[in-house]
């Protein structure tokens, strides 16, 4: 059996609307979920099934949505969470770094999300993501350097270049595949 403890106000999206998506976990993860009121949740079954549940879990009470939490089933996805705590030691820093991470109207956020490819939680004092492994150091670098204060603008430079790398190695290697296929 394993335990995760989740925040007391994830409680509610874990479980859904009359205990749907509770429900739908527990199938779709093939193990037994008992979730206590104050946030505690018991993961019973299988032991792949329990490690591979209990990210899932700890991604919805990130801040995750249960579709997106699902992904982490899958062995080329991970979860990441960032405490800002260990880079802000005063609330109001904390808040800061939140803020710049997300950027005007998400915009900072929303630009992680599509050149690194990941999904994006900031929730509490975490910043929690979603990724193929093969792109979770790329977006953990694009938030480590906003966290260290460098421009937005650098770090979506840095974001632009990798993308455009890894598009022109996918289109080497598609090449390549077509080439010893005649």
């Amino acid at each position: 059996m394993e335990i995760v403890n989740i925040p007391r106000e994830r409680v509610k999206a874990l479980r859904g609307q009359a205990n749907q998506t509770l429900e739908m976990l527990k199938e779709r993860m093939k193990v037994g979920l008992e979730v206590y009121g104050e946030g505690t949740v018991e993961i019973e079954g299988e032991p792949v099934d329990e490690f591979f549940a209990k990210d899932v879990i700890r991604a919805i009470g990130r801040g995750f949505d249960h579709r997106e939490a699902l992904k982490l089933l899958s062995d080329e996805y991970s979860l990441h969470v960032i405490d800002l705590r260990d880079y802000a030691h005063k609330p109001d820093a904390v808040a800061r770094l939140k803020g710049r991470i997300i950027g005007l109207e998400g915009k900072a956020r929303h630009i992680i999300e599509q050149e690194a490819e990941v999904d994006l939680s900031i929730h509490g004092h975490t910043v929690a993501i979603i990724g193929r492994l093969e792109l979770m150091r790329v977006a953990t670098t694009a938030i480590f350097k906003i966290i260290e204060g460098q421009p937005h603008s650098s770090v979506y430079l840095y974001l632009e270049k990798l993308k455009r790398k890894r598009k022109q190695e996918e289109m080497i290697e598609s090449k390549s595949g077509k080439m010893t296929k005649k």
